[in-house]
């Protein structure tokens, strides 16, 4: 089969057309079903809608074979169901045992552990990120107050309340507890590598320069198998039915019959969202 490439050609160059089984997939089609596959390049969006409605239709006529859906459908609701009770049927995903569960929970003992928390207290000395003059000028700032704090580490409650651009400065610049993911992300990546204390050096963000202490942290810690037993069990669960799902694809792939396009190891991916 031929992989469908979308390419920038001069001239009048097209895409080879997209089939399944004696169903063709148009371009208009293909065009709708791009919003529903953000992605880096307009390219790779074609190509993930494209496959995405190979998919659907493959499910479709599979369905319409076991008598599940009339040939003439127009109904998204009646596909929908269709395809949700063919794939009941004909999927067939064992449940996963006790003893594999317990085997992808040693394994993976950062999925299944107590997300860490920092406790966090930060002046903001403001600037605009295309600021180059200020940005400079706050940096020089933030380096005197450092020094001042590493000298009489009391003074940040007072420094917040005078220098802070950020709503924390009421608060003396205490922002609480944060987990990841809760703060800026060019912040939020530092923070989570910083040890407690007061960091020597301003941290940048879009928003300008951050004087930054860590007062406590805590979390981290491995959960007990029981407490989360059940998510385990899903995970394996999931694994085992986008395997099945992909399986069982590549074979209607070859009953059917499908050009223009191939499925890769990621074709069931649309239907598992």
């Amino acid at each position: 089969m031929q992989m469908i490439e979308i390419a920038q050609l001069p001239g009048r160059y097209a895409p080879p057309p997209v089939k399944v089984g004696d169903k063709a997939i148009d371009e208009e089609s293909i065009a709708r079903e791009m919003q529903y596959h953000p992605a880096a390049t307009a390219d790779e969006a074609k190509l993930a809608a494209a496959r995405a409605l190979v998919v659907r239709e493959l499910l479709r006529q599979r369905a319409v074979e076991l008598g599940l859906l009339s040939a003439d459908s127009r109904d998204e609701g009646e596909h929908d169901a269709a395809i949700a009770t063919l794939l009941e049927r004909e999927l067939q995903v064992p449940e996963p045992e006790e003893e594999a569960c317990r085997r992808f929970f040693d394994a993976e003992p950062e999925r299944f552990s107590a997300p860490t928390r920092i406790a966090v207290r930060h002046i903001l000395l403001a600037a605009a990120p295309d600021d180059a003059e200020a940005r400079d000028a706050q940096y020089r700032l933030g380096e005197t107050l450092l020094e001042e704090l590493e000298a009489i580490p009391e003074r940040f409650t007072e420094f917040a309340m005078r220098h802070s651009a950020c709503p924390s400065k009421s608060e003396g610049g205490e922002l609480g507890w944060l987990a990841q993911g809760q703060t800026v992300a060019e912040l939020d990546r530092a923070l989570q590598h910083l040890p407690e204390g007061l960091h020597d050096r301003p941290l940048a963000s879009r928003y300008g320069w951050h004087l930054v202490s860590i007062d406590a942290r805590e979390g981290g810690q491995r959960l007990p198998f029981e407490q989360v037993a059940e998510r385990v069990r899903h995970t394996l669960r999931e694994q085992a039915t986008r395997r099945a799902l992909r399986h069982y694809l590549l074979a209607l792939e070859e009953e059917i019959g499908v050009e223009g396009i191939e499925l890769d190891d990621n074709a069931a991916g649309s239907l598992m969202q």
